[in-house]
């Protein structure tokens, strides 16, 4: 005699699973400009207040600015990486 069936042998295979649709897409399209401005506000703004404390302008807001931005990118990236697979 055969083998006993485990739990779920007889279920017919499940379609691979689609993209949550239109609503996800969307969502992730209204998001991701506001990651790059919103990084480069907070860091900015953090470079302007060290600035203000040690009396050099425009250097720590250029500079965290920057970065902000680079880490703002970064962040977009990641995210449409993750949403692909």
């Amino acid at each position: 005699m055969g083998s006993p069936d485990k739990p779920g042998d007889n279920e017919p295979p499940q379609p691979p699973r689609k993209s949550l649709g239109f609503a996800r897409d969307l969502a992730l399209a209204m998001e991701l400009p506001f990651i790059p401005v919103a990084a480069v506000v907070i860091a900015g703004g953090l470079g302007y207040l060290m600035d203000k404390r040690f009396g050099t302008l425009p250097v720590f807001s250029l500079i965290l600015g920057f970065l902000g931005f680079a880490a703002g990118v970064r962040e977009i990236i990641r995210r449409i990486k993750s949403d692909a697979k």
